[in-house]
């Protein structure tokens, strides 16, 4: 048998493509011995002929050969390296000639590649075509392996290979997926039966909550930031029928009375009572189920997710010393909402339980040094946590309590499919937190695929709205007009007035950091080009108040929590105006007041609709100017749709963009 080694291939041909002198010689041999013993008057048959070899094949089926516009027998002549002409005038019985000139191994190549093409099998088993040499990963039976004077029938290697009759000769060996799909769920199936139970109802329901009645529990929630509570896919699974909404808390004790070490917790924050989202969230947390809590940025939904978090790490009948990976993974879209969350980990001691946070930018040696030290807590951005997994370094099979935090900002950066990746290791039975500030389509569909009847709790409304302790300003400028009124911002700052401004891009920051440096004024910036280092060093700045002004783009926009900003100044509108609404949300936070002041340019007319729809409903000034500005740009609208419509009606294309088209006033 001749095997196909690195140094036995001789690189003739194109693409991936090659051939053994060994077996090229005996397909010479074996080939003259075929065409000599064809009988004429086949449909394809072959002859010598002086100027090379001439096939025939059925008339009927020349237009295979040729392709469209000539296409594929220039993809033939490529492949084969062979020249091939159609001779329409050569016809004998319905058959038409094709002339193959080159060298002689070419010229079988491109014989037999035309037999395949046309369909007929009859010399297949000297067929030397890309299939046998193909450098794909096949089994070892797929490649050429064929004994000095023996080749292997059509049917042979059909049955070998699992290969379809109508295959190209690109294509790979059939794949049944039914087959690997039911492999793959017995192998999980076995996996997670050694993981051990988990425990997942923590909940004593306080008497007092018990007993409130349907109305008072309504008044509650309406009272409480108009907490709004039901099941998300309840009209689709019959199985939410059975799930009870558990009734809200109203102090920390009557959701923490059975655990006394989370409650002296609590006192050492000097909360006072619980916030609404923690008032609904807590007892369903408690209890089990599977939840997922919209509200805006600071209403504490790091702590509704958190303390329920450390009773089931503490609670599970496996020990902690037995476990291979952590219990509970939280993952955030940003290093510094990740850090945040760590940050906001580390205010609670309880039972030795301990967390770290993984993220790109971070040290990867300490990150891994901590993680198998072991921990029960991983904080993590999915980008780290992939490359970790991989690398075998965490476990994540362990994990009984999952939270995806921002799950729409993680969308909308386009962590899709890492979370897909990471959650095909989580086992199935987990209790499932997602937290999201809005709830567009992709988080509806992320939460029906990974979570099981899960219960939202929305507080505010579903519609996109700014938080009301701020009072949002608009102003309709010119771009050359931005820096003079951010600079106559700066000039007229109070003492206890600390801004972040929003750029649209990396570069601007650095421009007009570098800038204010010169003018000797104290500032700091943050973007995703800045190192880590620099971005917590920039944070640092801000919340001591050693620097009053953070220039940064979007990546401060959210999972930023620095109580004290008065001010948030966008001289660049955001790119949708959900991103607006979190710019705003970095001021006004924990009961205070604040001041949110855009500039707005032409170019910035798509958002005009959705902008007015936000101030209306906070009771804000909406200028004249904005009015106009979106009744203009609905008519645009409307007049490229008819345009669209116009073209298709007279079967042309969609009408050329105009010059004109940006100047929309």
């Amino acid at each position: 048998m001749s095997n196909w080694r690195g140094n036995d291939f001789d690189g003739q041909g194109s693409g991936n493509t090659y051939y053994s002198r060994r077996d090229r010689r005996e397909s010479d041999n074996q080939s003259s011995r075929n065409r000599n013993n064809r009988q004429h008057g086949d449909n394809n048959f072959a002859s010598n002929d002086q100027n090379g070899l001439v096939i025939y094949i059925n008339s009927s089926k020349v237009g295979k050969v040729v392709g469209k516009g000539g296409s594929k027998i220039r993809e033939l002549q490529d492949i084969s390296q062979a020249s091939i002409q159609i001779d329409r005038n050569k016809c004998d019985d319905g058959n038409t000639a094709i002339t193959i000139t080159g060298e002689t191994e070419a010229q079988e190549r491109a014989k037999q590649l035309i037999e395949k093409l046309v369909g007929d099998d009859r010399y297949s088993n000297q067929r030397d075509t890309e299939n046998n040499y193909a450098t794909h990963n096949h089994t070892k039976s797929n490649y050429s392996t064929y004994s000095d004077n023996h080749y292997q029938t059509s049917g042979e290697r059909n049955e070998e290979c699992n290969w379809s009759a109508n295959a190209t000769p690109c294509d790979v060996a059939a794949f049944d997926w039914n087959i690997a799909a039911k492999q793959y769920d017995e192998y999980k199936t076995k996996l997670w039966s050694t993981k051990g139970p988990i425990k997942k109802e923590f909940y004593f329901e306080d008497p007092t909550i018990a007993s409130m009645s349907e109305e008072d529990v309504a008044k509650f929630r309406r009272e409480n930031n108009k907490i709004e509570v039901k099941l998300v896919f309840d009209q689709e699974q019959d199985a939410s029928a059975n799930v009870k909404i558990p009734n809200p808390i109203q102090t920390f004790d009557q959701a923490f009375s059975h655990y006394p070490d989370i409650m002296e917790e609590i006192r050492k924050q000097g909360f006072e009572k619980p916030s609404p989202i923690q008032c609904q969230s807590w007892p369903i947390l408690l209890s089990g189920k599977d939840m997922i809590g919209i509200a805006q940025t600071g209403t504490g939904k790091t702590l509704a997710f958190l303390l329920p978090a450390l009773i089931h790490i503490d609670g599970q009948e496996t020990s902690r010393s037995e476990q291979t990976g952590p219990n509970v993974l939280i993952m955030a879209p940003t290093r510094e909402l990740a850090l945040q969350i760590e940050k906001e980990v580390g205010k609670y001691k309880y039972r030795g339980i301990k967390a770290v946070c993984v993220y790109g930018g971070g040290s990867r040696k300490d990150q891994i040094s901590i993680v198998e030290r072991g921990v029960e807590i991983v904080i993590a951005t999915p980008g780290r946590l992939n490359d970790l997994v991989q690398a075998k370094v965490l476990d994540v099979t362990c994990v009984t309590y999952l939270v995806l935090d921002e799950a729409d900002r993680m969308l909308d950066m386009g962590f899709e499919p890492q979370i897909r990746k990471t959650l095909i290791d989580v086992r199935p039975d987990r209790q499932t937190v997602m937290t999201s500030a809005t709830w567009p389509q992709g988080v509806r569909r992320l939460a029906q695929s990974y979570m099981k009847d899960p219960i939202q709790v929305f507080v505010g409304s579903l519609d996109l709205a700014a938080v009301h302790t701020v009072t949002q300003k608009i102003f309709m400028v010119d771009e050359e007009e931005k820096t003079e009124m951010l600079e106559s911002f700066f000039s007229e700052m109070g003492p206890d007035d600390k801004v972040i401004v929003f750029f649209g891009k990396k570069c601007r920051v650095d421009e007009l950091s570098s800038e204010l440096a010169l003018k000797g004024v104290n500032c700091q910036s943050i973007h995703g080009g800045r190192d880590q280092s620099d971005r917590e060093q920039a944070l640092a700045d801000i919340k001591s108040s050693y620097v009053r002004i953070l220039l940064a783009t979007d990546v401060a926009s959210r999972g930023i929590d620095i109580e004290d900003i008065t001010h948030v100044f966008n001289y660049d509108f955001p790119h949708d105006i959900e991103e607006y609404v979190h710019r705003v949300g970095r001021t006004g936070r924990a009961g205070r007041t604040g001041e949110s002041i855009s500039l707005m340019t032409r170019k910035d007319w798509s958002h005009a609709k959705g902008l007015i729809s936000i101030l209306e409903e906070a009771s804000q000034e909406v200028p004249e100017e904005l009015y106009k500005m979106a009744e203009r740009y609905e008519h645009w609208k409307e007049k490229k749709a008819q345009e669209k419509d116009d073209a298709r009606s007279y079967g042309r294309g969609p009408p050329r963009r105009s010059r004109y088209d940006n100047d929309r006033f």
